[in-house]
């Protein structure tokens, strides 16, 4: 059925004003085009939906049945353009967003403070969880897009550099690499090791950079808060992301560049491919790519 909401406003103007004239100067129509209005609508249903006469028009018993399906009809047509209405111009709406821990435990919350001044009726949602999660929590559409490392398998998704991220060595101030300006490879080997797990992002490029370099790993720990207790306790030193470093500013703790190798990783906005974001997202996009530079001097280096 061909039947518009313009239809549907003419055949309630019509019911209410039971004359054709006044009800056409209600919608703005000539007479002649409002009466070829309603008989469009007549043919389209096929049946007569008023009953003329020339002092009054009545509705007929069809005319009746389809009024009041016309008026619900026309409700939730209205209800429905000032919802998406308030979606694109972020009076509602949702954000959901999946970030690494130290993006989420860093620099995001300030934009995310930012975003939530700008647009208070959007609701916003932040997941921290390590990067294989991240994509997943995309591809499941339980986050628009996620800050993360790349993935090994990465069918169904764009990912678009947002910024770079390079390595530290992190030890305490009575160890004897302390005493170095900047810490390479071979001064790591023999020294007692705390690693990441196995299945974090920062552990798997750390294992594919410092190959074949000997490790001795002495504990694996999930959280990096673990990890700065450990070594401000001088149990054994450890390699960390810049952008975690704040969670390193702990007594006692020195943290040295790694180079040699220079381990560099690139962090991503990791989105479904050939999916638009909803507008709030694509939204709060742009406030984090516009503050990346701004907010991030000393935590971010922009690609």
């Amino acid at each position: 059925m061909n039947i518009s909401a313009r239809d549907l406003r003419a055949f309630i103007a019509l019911v209410e004003q039971k004359n054709f004239t006044r009800a056409a100067e209600q919608c703005f129509l000539s007479q002649s085009a409002f009466s070829a209005l309603i008989q469009g609508l007549e043919a389209e249903l096929g049946v007569k939906l008023f009953a003329r006469s020339t002092r009054r028009v009545e509705l007929t018993a069809e005319g009746g049945v389809f009024a009041e399906s016309a008026k619900r009809l026309l409700t939730e047509l209205t209800l429905v353009h000032s919802e998406l209405k308030d979606l694109v111009d972020k009076r509602k709406g949702r954000v959901a967003v999946a970030a690494l821990p130290s993006l989420a435990a860093g620099w995001l919350p300030v934009v995310l403070k930012e975003f939530r001044e700008l647009y208070p009726g959007v609701t916003t949602e932040l997941t921290d969880t390590l990067s294989d999660e991240c994509l997943e929590l995309v591809r499941r559409g339980r986050a628009d897009f996620a800050l993360c490392a790349a993935g090994v398998e990465m069918a169904g998704l764009e990912a678009e550099p947002l910024c770079t991220d390079t390595f530290y060595v992190v030890m305490h101030d009575s160890h004897p690499l302390a005493s170095k300006k900047v810490v390479s490879a071979s001064d790591l080997q023999q020294q007692p090791f705390i690693h990441l797990t196995h299945n974090s992002s920062v552990r798997q490029l750390l294992d594919a950079a410092l190959h074949p370099a000997r490790i001795n790993g002495i504990m694996e720990v999930a959280h990096l808060a673990s990890v700065a207790s450990l070594v401000a306790n001088n149990v054994g030193i450890s390699i960390i992301p810049y952008l975690a470093l704040f969670q390193f500013s702990l007594p006692h703790l020195v943290v040295r560049p790694l180079k040699d190798p220079e381990i560099v990783r690139t962090i991503y906005v990791v989105r479904l491919r050939d999916r638009p974001l909803p507008v709030a997202s694509e939204t709060f996009l742009a406030l984090l790519k516009k503050r990346r530079s701004k907010i991030g001097a000393e935590l971010l280096k922009e690609t």
